[in-house]
């Protein structure tokens, strides 16, 4: 059977369980479960005059992100700002913070986090742009200390949660997303500094976006070392509450909900550039 037949016959609903099924057995449907279930949001309160609900999943991966020789930091895909105000509550005091979003309409959300969260001596060191992340490498080029990429990915949880989205689900969403989540990894790795750090993250399940994106920069690039996703950043003065282990990835880490009390799904890696 040609591939294309092959994705035809997987599109939709039924398509997106043959799928996922096939991707985690019997599992699979104890992950589905879950996704029912409340996602277990932690409060992050930076200071500001509002505080900030995001997935502990989310704050664990960002706190990876060792930030403590970071002068020049990036987050790369920053809306809706949940991991931009824990690199911004954790840079130190003469750090500077690239906060960039794609679209127009979610950059507008970034900022109002931006202003709203942060107090006015951590947000006038933060900037908020918009640009296209796989070609900012062009006028960056070895520009940061440290980088966070959460690529914009298939999100599987919400794909579930929306019958339209469902009915259109196909492999080749899959493929055209982890084209799209290389070209910006590939871009953020020519922005680093040699010895910083990239953390790399989806809240997507399939390793094509995942593992898969990471083994080819690993493949490309000589330099790439793989490092332990340990907490770097503090947290407790910020946020009340435990945070979800993770399961060990071939090349990162993987949070998933059913496992870790309805936080997730969020797969993260962290890399160095070594000189």
């Amino acid at each position: 059977m040609k591939q294309k037949e092959r994705n035809k016959k997987l599109s939709g609903g039924e398509g997106f369980e043959t799928y996922y099924s096939g991707l985690f057995g019997e599992r699979w449907q104890h992950i589905k479960e879950s996704f029912s279930l409340e996602p277990d949001y932690a409060e992050w309160k930076a200071g500001g005059m509002e505080s900030y609900f995001l997935d502990s999943a989310s704050v664990r991966a960002a706190l990876s992100l060792p930030l403590s020789q970071a002068c020049d930091i990036l987050d790369l895909c920053a809306a809706p700002g949940g991991k931009t105000l824990v690199l911004a509550s954790n840079m130190n005091e003469g750090a500077s913070l690239l906060s960039n979003e794609r679209s127009s309409d979610r950059k507008n959300r970034l900022l109002h986090t931006v202003e709203n969260c942060l107090p006015p001596s951590v947000r006038e060191r933060v900037t908020v742009i918009c640009k296209d992340g796989a070609q900012m490498c062009r006028n960056n080029e070895e520009k940061f200390d440290a980088i966070l990429l959460d690529a914009p990915c298939s999100s599987e949880r919400h794909v579930l949660a929306d019958p339209k989205y469902l009915s259109e689900w196909s492999p080749s969403r899959i493929k055209t997303l982890s084209m799209a989540q290389w070209a910006l990894l590939s871009s953020a790795w020519r922005m680093l500094r040699p010895g910083a750090y990239l953390l790399y993250s989806t809240c997507a399940l399939s390793p094509d976006e995942n593992d898969n994106v990471v083994a080819k920069l690993l493949k490309k690039f000589d330099n790439a070392e793989l490092l332990e996703p340990k907490i770097s950043l503090n947290y407790s003065k910020f946020i009340d509450k435990e945070l979800p282990e993770y399961e060990k990835t071939q090349y990162g880490a993987q949070i998933l909900p059913d496992r870790s009390n309805g936080a997730g799904p969020l797969y993260f890696c962290l890399l160095q550039k070594n000189y």
